[in-house]
């Protein structure tokens, strides 16, 4: 289920939803609570265990066994979640070399890739398609470009080849592109592309489609070449456009056949190209897509005079535009309008421009002001912010702002209602700008707030491991109070979600961690100020001690039984001395570090709160002298004070309710091992009583949970031998009630009958 649900073991395409006909999320829900397909999970499979299935090249590559074969449409899709895994590099890409993969459309964006690979892999398929966005600069587009003309068969079938974001060789030309006469598609955005090069490439008997954003191009008339033949022309932000606004009017005047045109820019360069064609009459009649997002000087009214007189146009973009928010725009059926004036014209911009980072942070902007009192669950528009922040993860702007409104449309109420899958995908990518961004406080702030959601915490996949070793340092910065409230916070409930090796992994984080909690205690206590802060504190110090007896000991190191012996003498309240009490029993379960705590202050505290009213306080203190009074070797000189303590707790356990009682906050285990040697230790059957009045409550309260692992633990075994061996009837009656409790839930389990050896 790990698979099924965690980003990072299988990520995995998103599909955009459309932002006006699906506002409410009804697809996002049924998409992200659906399971992966069967295809996508054995790819994933395939792809982590390819090291396994695969031989080596002399050269270190790898090659797929002999006998594999893939179809086409199997080997596309398998090559596509490599990159989009990040697996494509000059040793995994080889494996395409032979013939047992057909490729027909290669998707290698962001791609570490060698000239020479890159041949050798994919330049003998019969390619249609070539996806090579923003691949590594060792791979230059001129190589791409040559590598694919050295097949005559992709030189005269290539439809498709998308270049945007690739490097190339200061003053060279890519006129070579001219070369693939069956081009229908040609995306050059952000890449050195001249004048020159648009005279080549205009020439193309068969295109249809161009992106020629963001290039060096100073004169776009080599386009009146293919004006029967180009349906879609985009070219955002032609910053080097050295024609007046007549002349690319008059070049636009001739596109008889022109569909979809993309004039939009950055708002401040203030061009205002788009207002002067807003003018025209008697101009691209055909048009159904108009994207003028970014234009200087654009009203309502101009707009909707253009649109008037071309009905046909079903998409406008008025993104940082002064348009788009007359009724005219919020009514008109079948038009979609991707602009500010609200969330669904600012989704349609997250959506449309998801890869121009000018138009994201400038959509997320507008998408948090209107969120700022959101009452409505919108995961459509959660998964367009991750999708923002996914493609542009070094962009401090857009990480910011994406985290803001991550904040808002996240909030406890509002992230009851999303998707688990989705949290968890933003999740990942809140703590990915915390690692890329860790000194700019407001966005780190963001993130943490936005952590501090319990459904995120409690129910969410996410690496926890990882998050916790990022919050814990993030904790001893001391940056912010608030700040480090927050991540105290976080650190505690984290805590509980980690395996005990897991935290024992984490060395370093625990010394800076405990050291830095105790300091917050012991302030607060010298305060006594018993605030949030502080009860965070010590759960956190709670927490993160449960079986790690690395923390345990950094807490006995750093004078912990001082600062909590302090904590008891401060504050005579339950809700404090319950947790105080759950650290101490934590402490006392590591042999080597229990006889430290036999000391004159704590025991007299211990003693006395064995004995409070409220039934959650003496239970862990009676767990604590349990846990101390166990091992006889810690009391040699002072034997009758030892028997004193264990006829006290034998008489406490009496007077306490039924153990299935209620308690003010539900006991938690991570497992039974600590109480293995209290249910081994027959000369004490008081500690026994202890112990098992301990089992029997949590086993009473969630009979599926620790029944279940009473089993897997071997505890089964000992409450049988207790029930057996121990003289003790009411030692042997509490195990026959657990042993009861288990028949109950597991009727078709056989009990062990035999005793084992006492310890």
């Amino acid at each position: 289920m790990v698979h099924f649900l965690h980003p990072l073991l299988c990520p995995r395409t998103l599909v955009l939803p459309d932002a006006q006909e699906d506002a409410r999320g009804r697809s996002v829900l049924q998409e992200e609570a659906s399971p992966f397909s069967l295809f996508s999970i054995c790819l994933d499979v395939l792809i982590g265990s390819l090291e396994q299935w695969c031989s080596k090249r002399p050269d270190g590559t790898l090659c797929l066994p002999e006998h594999w074969c893939f179809p086409r449409e199997i080997a596309d899709r398998f090559l596509e979640r490599m990159a989009w895994q990040g697996k494509i590099t000059d040793r995994t890409a080889s494996i395409f070399q032979g013939k047992q993969t057909n490729l027909k459309l290669i998707n290698i964006q962001s791609a570490e890739l060698s000239p020479s690979v890159f041949t050798k892999a994919f330049c003998h398929h019969k390619l249609v398609e070539v996806d090579a966005t923003s691949v590594d600069s060792e791979l230059l587009a001129s190589d791409i470009i040559h590598a694919l003309q050295s097949s005559a068969w992709i030189q005269k079938n290539l439809q498709c080849l998308r270049l945007d974001s690739t490097s190339v060789p200061q003053n060279s030309r890519l006129q070579a592109l001219g070369q693939f006469t069956g081009l229908h598609t040609l995306s050059v955005a952000n890449v050195s592309f001249w004048s020159e090069d648009l005279v080549s490439v205009s020439q193309l008997p068969k295109l249809e489609s161009l992106d020629i954003s963001n290039t060096l191009i100073t004169n776009i008339s080599s386009l009146l070449t293919c004006k029967d033949r180009l349906r879609s022309l985009t070219m955002h932000h032609l910053k080097c456009l050295t024609m007046t606004n007549p002349q690319i009017l008059a070049v636009f005047s001739q596109l008889k056949c022109l569909l979809h045109l993309d004039i939009s820019d950055h708002r401040q360069l203030r061009s205002d190209l788009a207002f002067h064609l807003l003018q025209q009459k008697d101009i691209l009649p055909k048009l159904v897509s108009l994207d003028i997002s970014g234009g200087a000087d654009i009203t309502d009214e101009a707009v909707r005079s253009f649109l008037q007189q071309r009905p046909e146009i079903r998409f406008v973009g008025l993104l940082s535009t002064d348009a788009g928010y007359s009724y005219f725009f919020m009514e008109k059926q079948g038009l979609k309008v991707a602009g500010g004036a609200n969330v669904n014209q600012i989704s349609e911009a997250l959506s449309r421009y998801r890869n121009r980072s000018c138009f994201v942070k400038e959509a997320l902007y507008r998408l948090f002001t209107e969120t700022l009192s959101l009452q409505v669950i919108l995961p459509a528009t959660l998964k367009l912010v991750a999708i923002g922040m996914r493609n542009h993860p070094q962009d401090l702007p857009v990480q910011f702002t994406a985290s803001a409104c991550v904040l808002n449309l996240t909030r406890q109420n509002l992230a009851k209602g999303m998707p688990v899958r989705l949290l968890s995908e933003v999740t990942y990518l809140l703590f990915k700008a915390m690692k890329n961004f860790p000194y700019y406080q407001q966005l780190q702030k963001n993130c943490l707030l936005s952590l501090t959601t319990s459904r995120i915490l409690a129910d969410v996949p996410f690496d926890r491991f990882d998050a916790a070793k990022l919050v814990m340092r993030w904790l001893c910065r001391r940056e912010n109070p608030k700040m480090q409230t927050m991540a105290v916070s976080i650190t505690s409930i984290l805590a509980l979600k980690l395996l005990p090796e897991e935290t024992e992994q984490l060395q370093e984080e625990l010394i800076m961690t405990v050291k830095e909690l105790l300091t917050i205690v012991r302030q607060k206590t010298t305060e006594k100020l018993d605030d949030v802060t502080f009860l965070f504190t010590l759960k956190a110090l709670w927490n993160l001690t449960d079986e790690s007896p690395s923390a345990c000991k950094y807490f006995i190191e750093n004078e912990g039984l001082a600062v909590i012996t302090k904590v008891l003498e401060t504050f005579p309240v339950s809700m404090i001395q319950s947790k105080v009490l759950g650290l101490l029993n934590n402490v006392a379960e590591v042999r080597e570090l229990s006889p430290k705590l036999v000391t004159k202050d704590l025991l007299r505290h211990t003693i006395s709160l064995l004995h409070s009213s409220n039934i959650e306080v003496s239970y862990f203190a009676a767990g604590v002298i349990a846990h101390l009074t166990c091992d006889r070797q810690h009391w040699l000189s002072r034997d009758l004070q030892r028997r004193d303590l264990l006829q006290d707790l034998h008489v406490t356990i009496q007077n306490w309710p039924s153990s299935r009682c209620n308690m003010s906050a539900l006991v938690t285990y991570r497992s039974f091992k600590s109480f293995f040697p209290l249910l081994g230790n027959f000369s004490q059957p008081e500690v026994q009583l202890w112990a098992l009045w301990a089992m029997h409550h949590v086993c009473s309260k969630n009979p599926s949970k620790y029944c279940q692992l009473l089993v897997e633990e071997g505890g089964l075994q000992l409450v049988c031998d207790v029930q057996h061996s121990q003289a003790n009837a009411q030692v042997r009656q509490m195990a026959a009630s657990i042993l009861e409790d288990f028949r109950m839930h597991f009727t078709s389990y056989q009990r062990p009958t035999q005793p084992q050896q006492p310890f």
